[in-house]
Order: C-alpha cells, then sequence, then structure tokens
C-alpha cells in the first residue's frame, strides 16, 4: 500500500456480536471511564469553544470574554472536580494540554498529587491538522507531561479528537499505547500503524458536556438524564458482556455552580449497583491486552 492508511485500512470489521466476550475481574460488569479535560486557549488565537458570540458576529482577537469562560475552570470548576472525585475515591484520566503543566501548575500537580492518570491532549488546544510539524508537537506534548509527572502517558486524545491520516504512525512512534479518538464501539479494539498496534478505547462525544451543553444548548440535567439512561442500557446488556461507559466533563462546563450537582448525581446513581468499577484508561488497556492474550492463548 502506498501513502497513508485510511481508517478502514487500520482496522477489521468487527460486529460485536461476533466476538468473544471478555470478562471483568471478580464479576463486575461494567467499567466508568472519568474523564477530565484541561485545555489551554492562547489568548493570542481564536477561542476554541465560545460560549458568547461577538456582537457582529465577527471574532476578534484577543477574544477576552470566552477566554475568561475558560479561566474560570481552571481558577473555580475545576477544584469542584478535585472535591467530587476525593469524595468518591476515583482518580479519572486527566485528558491534558501538555501547556496546562507549565501556565497551570498549581492545577497539574493537584492531580498528578490525586494520582491521577496524565492523558496527552496535544501541546495546547486547537486542531491537529493546523499544526506545522505534527511529530514535534506531540514529542513535545509527550515530554512535558513525561517531565512533570516523571511517568511518560501512554494514552492520547487529541484536542477535538482531530486526527490527519498520519497521526496514529506519529503516536506510536511517540509511545503512545492508546487513543481516544475512535469513537466507533463499546468496547476496546486494535488498529494497524506502520509503527505498531495502536488500542482503541471507548471514549464518548455522546456523553460528553462540550457537544451536550455548548453545542446542543441543552438544560443543565440533560447530561445526568443521558448518562443514566445509557448506564440502564448498558448495566442491561452487561449480563452478556462487560460494558464501559465514558464520561468526559470540562471544568468550565460540568464544573459550574448550576452543573455539578448533576454529575455529582451521576455517581450517586451508578454507585448504588454491583459490578461497577470506576478504571482510568490505562486500567482498561491493561485488562484489555490481558484478555486479548487470554483468548489467543499467549501471556499478556
Amino acid at each position: 500500500m502506498t501513502g497513508p492508511m485510511l481508517p478502514r485500512d487500520r482496522c477489521d470489521f468487527s460486529a460485536i456480536v461476533d466476538r468473544p466476550a471478555m470478562k471483568l475481574p471478580g464479576g463486575a460488569r461494567i467499567v466508568i471511564w472519568s474523564i477530565v479535560n484541561l485545555e489551554v486557549w492562547d489568548i493570542g488565537k481564536p477561542m476554541a469553544r465560545q460560549v458568547i458570540p461577538a456582537p457582529t458576529g465577527i471574532p476578534l482577537l484577543p477574544d477576552v470574554p470566552n477566554w475568561s469562560w475558560h479561566e474560570y475552570g481552571m481558577r473555580v470548576g475545576v477544584w469542584r472536580f478535585f472535591d467530587l472525585y476525593k469524595k468518591l475515591g476515583i482518580a479519572p484520566t486527566l485528558s491534558i494540554n501538555a501547556r496546562v503543566c507549565e501556565d497551570y501548575p498549581r492545577v497539574a500537580q493537584q492531580a498528578r498529587d490525586a494520582g491521577w492518570e496524565f492523558m496527552g491532549h496535544a501541546y495546547e488546544q486547537g486542531p491537529i491538522h493546523k499544526e506545522p510539524d505534527q511529530k514535534a508537537m506531540i514529542e513535545r506534548a509527550m515530554g512535558v507531561i513525561e517531565k512533570f509527572t516523571g511517568k511518560r502517558p501512554v494514552g492520547w486524545l487529541g484536542p477535538g479528537l482531530t486526527q490527519t491520516l498520519q497521526t496514529p504512525e506519529y503516536l506510536a512512534e511517540a509511545g503512545v499505547k492508546y487513543i481516544g479518538d475512535w469513537v466507533y464501539d463499546d468496547e476496546p479494539t486494535t488498529i494497524r500503524t506502520a509503527k505498531g498496534p495502536l488500542v482503541t478505547l471507548p471514549y464518548t462525544v455522546e456523553l460528553n458536556d462540550i457537544p451536550m451543553m455548548m453545542v446542543q444548548h441543552h438544560e443543565s440535567d440533560h447530561m445526568m438524564k443521558r448518562a443514566i439512561d445509557c448506564f440502564d442500557r448498558l448495566y442491561e446488556e452487561s449480563k452478556v458482556r462487560p460494558k464501559i461507559l465514558s464520561l468526559a466533563v470540562h471544568p468550565y462546563i460540568s464544573g459550574q455552580p448550576f452543573r455539578i450537582k448533576f454529575l455529582e448525581a451521576i455517581y450517586d446513581y451508578v454507585n448504588k449497583f454491583d459490578g461497577v468499577l470506576h478504571w482510568n484508561g490505562e486500567q482498561i488497556l491493561d485488562w484489555y491486552k490481558g484478555q486479548m492474550a487470554e483468548q489467543s492463548g499467549s501471556k499478556p
């Protein structure tokens, strides 16, 4: 094959009903994968999101209103997350722009000290397609996080889930083991790259507060309702095969005082059920690799 691989070249189609069912330890039925997203929005560039459009409809720089809306999440909203997850005894995955470690070391240190998993999320927030040297940016991001935490990330989520056709090769070469950008399954899968395999974990754009709140403009309790509906169905299906429910939140959205109680209510609900595990991405990766090795009769 010449040229970069298309997504369909990287993996064979697989209907979920045709696969052997995996097993969670201890008879567990469902994994809740909580992902907190921390980003840096450069005041010199257009903002990654807008909560309030420019009065003329034409974005102008600097965009102080939307920059400061995001800044609220780092100054206030994320601390509501820290309190919540400490109370729950959950150490979520942190999808983090590496620049957060430089611009917001107080926040990054809190996550590191709490034992959160750091997942690469580019150097700063912006479409990966606009990176003049994507490979160098990935290496920079991984290096900054590794220096800050003492451990190289094993996971990666593109900003806005963006990838080019070459991105999987760059990620595998940089030491990434799993990605969250391919939201096409309920279970982990393995995709091919010229630099070795990558595992996809079932991240979400549906149980994600950006599209739900900032794009679709739902009421504050909608994420709770949707998450509970999703959990109920997945928990029922987990009688047959284990399931993974991903929940993606941002501190400038779900960390707002009028939304945080609905995030808390999701965990209150799911924790009433038996067989619910709260794992980070690396734990899901290790479990999946072990299951694949067991099914193939080899050692993980």
